[in-house]
């Protein structure tokens, strides 16, 4: 016999494994164990008297109706989502939970200064954060995974809103002893043959510096990148500077950071016509809470962290901070 009812939870654990192809992953984003997770989608199947998902030990794969039903349950719980956001909006701005996207050569040196900051002038907003590489955090905007993320700009896409929110200049680290470290300032020219350590592909900061030593697109950047390291973390990259493997550039809000006021290593401020990325927020276009994420940017905005720039915001002009 059937049953007759099913649960929006159910629903929400079938979008999270169609989106992570993974029962272990979907789990852990859903914080169920595993086998709670299978255990709720066999209930779902049972409701709906159909085999959503093909299990086998090395597989996984929607079968066609699964897909069909993964497709209107992103909708329901879209639909439940905004119906919870607006009878959030008469309690104020900014109250309940938001789901913050960030990636992780910022969130380890930003969230510390951000949260304080929200919590001062939002005390009912939870900051629900989804550290993860880019591609993946474009993807949960897609899915409607999670509401908002700070990324580096700009973004391909014209399904997202942008808001920029400042400029965070590239700093190059080298050992205590190198050559580099007898210069006031470094400019592009002085990077000429000077091998880096670099995070491994698929982080933007990648080719973000890359670009910043005039070696995007270049042929011969392969000889002047150190990749007997593929680091995934600028911490990584920072003790391997450290213990004098080479040298880096690092974003200002992780060369300088409040918990490592003085670095194992020397930082010196590089000059060159990509000396900085940019860091906004984005979001799907029509969110529903559009302009309490308007809030949240322009609260960064006229709060910068020290280190960065101001950017032409869309009331403000060019200048210097900290």
């Amino acid at each position: 016999m059937l049953r007759l009812e099913m649960t929006l939870r159910e629903l929400r654990y079938l979008v999270a494994l169609a989106a992570h192809e993974h029962f272990g992953r979907a789990a852990e984003e859903c914080c169920v164990s595993q086998p709670t997770l299978s255990t709720q989608i066999k209930k779902l199947e049972g409701s709906l008297g159909a085999i959503l998902i093909e299990r086998n030990a090395r597989s996984f794969a929607l079968t066609p109706i699964g897909q069909d039903i993964v497709e209107k349950a992103r909708c329901i719980v879209r639909q439940v989502d905004d119906l919870h956001t607006t009878a959030r909006t008469a309690l104020g701005p900014l109250v309940g939970p938001l789901s913050l996207g960030v990636i992780p050569t910022l969130a380890p040196y930003f969230l510390p200064w951000l949260v304080p900051l929200v919590k001062g002038h939002y005390p009912r907003l939870q900051l629900v954060v989804h550290e993860d590489l880019t591609q993946h955090l474009v993807q949960r905007l897609r899915n409607y995974e999670i509401d908002a993320a700070l990324l580096a700009l700009p973004l391909d896409g014209e399904d997202f809103e942008e808001l920029p929110l400042f400029d965070e200049p590239f700093w190059l680290a080298c050992p205590n002893g190198h050559p580099l470290a007898e210069l006031k300032s470094v400019a592009q020219a002085d990077l000429r043959g000077i091998p880096l350590l670099l995070l491994a592909d698929g982080h933007c900061l990648r080719g973000q510096a890359l670009a910043a030593c005039g070696r995007l697109g270049d042929k011969d950047d392969a000889d002047e990148v150190i990749d007997d390291f593929r680091a995934v973390s600028l911490e990584t990259i920072c003790q391997l500077v450290a213990a004098g493997f080479g040298c880096t550039l690092l974003p200002a809000l992780a060369a300088l950071p409040p918990q490592r006021p003085q670095p194992p290593f020397v930082i010196r401020p590089l000059h060159s016509p990509n000396d900085s990325r940019r860091v906004g927020l984005v979001w799907r276009r029509g969110y529903p809470k559009a302009r309490e994420l308007a809030l949240l940017g322009n609260l960064i905005i006229d709060n910068p962290p020290a280190g960065t720039r101001r950017v032409l915001t869309r009331s403000g002009a060019l200048s210097a901070q900290g």
